[in-house]
């Protein structure tokens, strides 16, 4: 029976599917709208997204959207990534805190990232695939990314000296950004 996992912060949902399998491999149900609304993912996704990463300990993040914000249903379909939400809503009693979840190919742990959270992982394995429904299109223009080694936030990522995109490394620490934040908590 597909489960929800415990989680330290308001509106992250970890899902842990049933995997289906015998000697020939698995079958897991990686999407379906009821179930997952009864898990606490009611949306509407508007795209998805699958990106590769071919080495060990690259790290994307963190990343948001600003407007309409932006929820991702993240899963690793192959290999293994260290996935990373650091709420950004204002008056939430976790504001500025991250939790971290393992996701990958054995047990297909999927995590929700609600719209407020800054989203980002580090691959563990020689190679990850990873793929995110998303609540809202892409939008360049609406883009926005904290550091991802903010040492207010102090996310214990997994594998030292990353690899990191340009973008990544000049990233402005949570609180540079912090009163331009168009997220509030229950809202």
């Amino acid at each position: 029976m597909t489960a929800v996992v415990e989680t330290r912060l308001d509106g992250l949902v970890a899902i842990e599917p049933t995997v289906h399998g015998d000697s020939r491999g698995f079958l897991i149900e990686s999407f379906q709208t009821e179930r997952w609304r009864e898990l606490g993912i009611d949306e509407e996704f508007v795209q998805e997204n699958h990106s590769r990463s071919t080495q060990r300990g690259t790290l994307r993040g963190m990343h948001f959207q600003t407007e309409p914000g932006q929820g991702k249903l993240v899963r690793c379909p192959r290999g293994a990534i260290y996935d990373v939400a650091v709420d950004l809503r204002r008056g939430s009693p976790t504001y500025g805190r991250w939790e971290g979840h393992i996701l990958d190919d054995e047990r297909h742990r999927q995590l929700w990232v609600p719209v407020g959270f800054a989203h980002g992982f580090q691959v563990l394995s020689e190679v990850a695939d990873v793929a995110y429904k998303l609540t809202s299109l892409y939008d360049p223009e609406t883009e926005s990314e904290i550091a991802w080694n903010d040492p207010d936030v102090g996310v214990d990522w997994p594998v030292d000296d990353p690899l990191l995109s340009e973008r990544d490394k000049s990233a402005p620490r949570l609180a540079e950004v912090a009163d331009g934040l168009p997220f509030a908590y229950g809202s």
